[in-house]
């Protein structure tokens, strides 16, 4: 298989196993030229938007902020920070509902906006970035806060130093999900970003080829890509066939250069680097301009929207804010879906904000999308292995992960399913392939954390235990220490035993006398003259001289028996 690339050279192309082809439906979200959004009056921004640890907030309720500026970062290497997408006032740092399918609230910081649209300070833009080293282009990159921006929302610095040479730099344009089509409004009305932005990229990783690929049913983006193209570049637009799942990363990688990646490994570790063209935009706008990722592309579409469109919106804009703008609802929707149709999921409520990696809100009627049949019994038809484009046995999965036999589930490479739906979508019986793979992946990341959790226990216990011992040995050789260092010393002479009851009689009998003397001669010095003598009376003269002898005798009776010898 051919396909034509930039200056009407030929290129091999390669088949992925399986695939689909769908109705595309983009015609809808195609009729109107790109909106811009209008400020609501409040944005909600997750700090949870990207793989990795979770940014923590650098602002305070009441704090105003300005456009750009950051208001969340963690210290951990695998994040990405948040900046304010308009100027106004932070009043609220809550847990409200966020887009996941679980459909529980998290932590967000609330902005109210100004109006105003100030913006913060923003760093100088690298014009000639070929002129900087990749460290500054790195942290660049990073402190813009890029993520992934075809879904998977990876930190695009942690992406972009893989560690390995590159040979091939792929630019994801090829949006094969129906009625999806950001990136291709992108690439129609700013290919110059997402050309400027594979060239920063290409300089980064020194690759030698850089493919920009998309499918051949977007003839304009092509064209658009093509006239933004020097005469000397080693980048090329390379035009691929239209089937479901081709923009996935391993597949588009086997369609471009017919390299497989190993079985739960990396790109990076077959010479391959994958990055959107929505990433690659932002890029763009980061070294060039200096500007942080605070707003995206994102389609509006589906028969249950009055005026579907894609839009340029703020990040933290609710998606009831942005359908409100696309014209509201027509009746009552089926379905209000985050993504595509095929690997999108459910919003529990249209509160949810628009966050990094959300490129599509889909509003389905019951006749876009009628309620799925009652699951019946799998017949063992094999159409699902026939269409699986990781080449996986689905039907094995399927067994394995509804008796939660985890184990052999992942035998089966149960973690090399991308999700695309492929299978659901072909199964005769209208089993929900789909679910019981997620199931089982959370499952298993569970029971793997768990495991880690105890070995970690397991390993904090060891070491208690071998400190203690080590404790003990070092006091057990103290005491052996101290014994021979006692046993060592020469034997201290004793005084002789002859008369010892009768010496320490008599310095007892020594003691006491000494004591009572220094008690007699303390009370003489304390006695004092007695007061009131003057002017008595002859009786009272007789009683004081009475009281007198009296204790003189007393006292000459003390000395006398003090001085006999005891029995």
């Amino acid at each position: 298989m051919h396909a034509e690339s930039k200056k009407g050279k030929t290129r091999e192309l390669w088949r992925f196993h399986g695939g689909l082809h769908l109705p595309d439906q983009k015609e809808l979200s195609l009729q109107r030229p790109l909106r811009q959004a209008s400020l609501p009056k409040r944005l909600v921004l997750p700090l949870q938007q990207h793989i990795g640890a979770p940014a923590q907030p650098m602002v305070a309720v009441g704090d105003r902020v300005l456009k750009g500026a950051m208001i969340a970062d963690s210290a951990s290497p695998v994040t990405a920070p948040l900046h304010a997408p308009t100027s106004g006032t932070v009043v609220e740092i809550g847990e409200y509902p966020i887009p996941h399918p679980s459909g529980l609230a998290d932590l967000c910081i609330v902005i109210e906006p100004d109006g105003l649209e100030a913006w913060s300070e923003l760093p100088q833009p690298i014009s000639d970035f070929r002129s900087v080293d990749n460290q500054t282009l790195l942290q660049r990159i990073r402190d813009a806060g890029i993520v992934g921006m075809g879904g998977a929302t990876f930190p695009a610095a942690v992406k972009l130093n893989p560690g390995k040479p590159i040979k091939t730099l792929i630019i994801n344009g090829a949006e094969c999900e129906p009625y999806i089509t950001c990136d291709d409004r992108l690439m129609r009305d700013f290919a110059d970003r997402v050309v400027n932005g594979a060239r920063i990229l290409q300089q980064m990783l020194q690759s030698e080829e850089c493919l920009i690929a998309v499918e051949d049913n977007k003839p304009e983006a092509i064209l658009a890509l093509f006239q933004q193209l020097g005469a000397e570049e080693t980048i090329e637009v390379v035009r691929i066939p239209t089937l479901y799942p081709s923009g996935g990363e391993k597949q588009l990688i086997r369609i471009l250069t017919g390299r497989e990646v190993p079985s739960s490994g990396l790109p990076a570790q077959v010479g391959v680097i994958c990055h959107n063209v929505s990433t690659t935009a932002a890029i763009a706008e980061a070294v060039l301009e200096g500007r942080p990722l605070i707003s995206r592309l994102v389609t509006l579409s589906g028969e249950g929207i009055r005026e579907p469109g894609n839009f340029h919106a703020p990040l933290g804009i609710l998606a009831s804010d942005l359908i409100a703008q696309a014209g509201g609802y027509r009746g009552e929707p089926q379905q209000l879906i985050l993504g595509g149709p095929m690997m999108g999921f459910d919003l529990a409520t249209d509160r949810a904000p628009l966050t990094k990696g959300a490129n599509c809100l889909l509003c389905l009627t019951a006749k876009e999308a009628p309620r799925p049949e009652p699951a019946k019994a799998c017949i063992r038809c094999g159409r699902c292995a026939d269409v699986c484009p990781a080449n996986l046995l689905p039907q094995q999965l399927y067994w394995y992960s509804r008796a939660k036999d985890l184990e052999n589930a992942q035998d089966y490479n149960l973690f090399d399913c991308i999700e695309c739906g492929c299978c659901s979508h072909v199964c005769p019986s209208h089993i929900p392939l789909v679910q019981y793979y997620r199931y089982a992946k959370a499952e298993s990341w569970a029971m793997e954390q768990t495991r880690r959790e105890s070995e970690l226990a397991k390993q904090r216990h060891d070491f208690r235990v071998s400190r203690l011992e080590r404790l003990e040995a070092e006091r057990k050789a103290k005491l052996r220490k101290k014994k021979e260092a006692l046993k060592s010393k020469p034997p201290v002479a004793k005084k002789p035993q002859a008369g010892k009851d009768g010496d320490e009689k008599a310095a007892k009998q020594a003691a006491i006398e000494a004591a009572m003397k220094r008690a007699a001669e303390k009370k003489t010095k304390q006695q004092l003259k007695p007061k009131n003598t003057q002017n008595l009376t002859p009786a009272q003269q007789a009683q004081i001289e009475a009281a007198d002898k009296r204790r003189n005798s007393a006292a000459s009776n003390r000395g006398q028996q003090d001085s006999e010898p005891s029995n």
